[in-house]
């Protein structure tokens, strides 16, 4: 009996898991600047951040420019801070809990579309049970595996959205090679035509100075 109610309850607690996670990614268009903000219920959880700007609104443009990203805590002081980034990740401690915000700038003249990311991690069961001596050890393996598969989560997503930029600019640059191969030939079937004009112009030039 004792086993088999051990067993549920580590069935509960991995069923809870996903829920102890305060997380949101989102994928927005960028014109100059938006703000976005985030609840942190607990003094020294970790947050993770990531973003990558995906693209430009013009597939004639490609940019290194990158946003601007500033960090705030509830009582507006800033806590981190990254300039002119294609893409960053990073974390930080939460020092006061309450409404985070995260503000993004786009020095850019184009529109641009940004993937953001940001994960709170808080093991509440693990703080309510590690005095508990029988389940002390467990819940702090499961403590564990949960922050492991978190950060391959994390991760996952960074990578995800690096590929979609890279598929992206790979794209445009097929489309602007094509574009490009196109205009050599216009222009050199342009010049070949020319060339013929300016031929048959000398030709018939000799021609008649022949004739007199």
């Amino acid at each position: 009996m004792g086993a088999r109610s051990l067993g549920l309850g580590v069935f509960v607690v991995l069923c809870l898991m996903p829920l102890l996670r305060n997380a949101g990614a989102i994928r927005f268009v960028i014109d100059r600047g938006d703000c976005f903000s985030h609840n942190v219920d607990y003094e020294g959880d970790t947050v993770h951040v990531s973003f990558v700007v995906i693209k430009a609104d013009t597939p004639w443009h490609y940019t290194e420019e990158g946003v601007d990203l500033v960090v705030k805590d509830p009582n507006g002081n800033q806590i981190h801070d990254c300039r002119d980034k294609i893409s960053d990740k990073f974390e930080f401690i939460v020092q006061k809990r309450g409404v985070h915000r995260f503000c993004f700038t786009n020095k850019s003249p184009y529109h641009e579309t940004v993937d953001f990311d940001v994960h709170v991690g808080h093991f509440s069961y693990f703080d309510q049970h590690a005095k508990d001596e029988h389940f002390g050890a467990l819940f702090e393996q499961i403590a564990k595996l949960d922050e492991a598969l978190y950060n391959i989560q994390f991760e996952q997503h960074w990578l995800e959205a690096q590929t979609d930029r890279q598929a992206i600019l790979n794209e445009n640059m097929g489309r602007r090679a094509v574009h490009k191969a196109l205009f050599e030939s216009a222009a050199l079937v342009a010049a070949s035509v020319v060339q013929a004009y300016l031929l048959r112009r000398l030709f018939e030039r000799k021609m008649g100075m022949s004739r007199v």
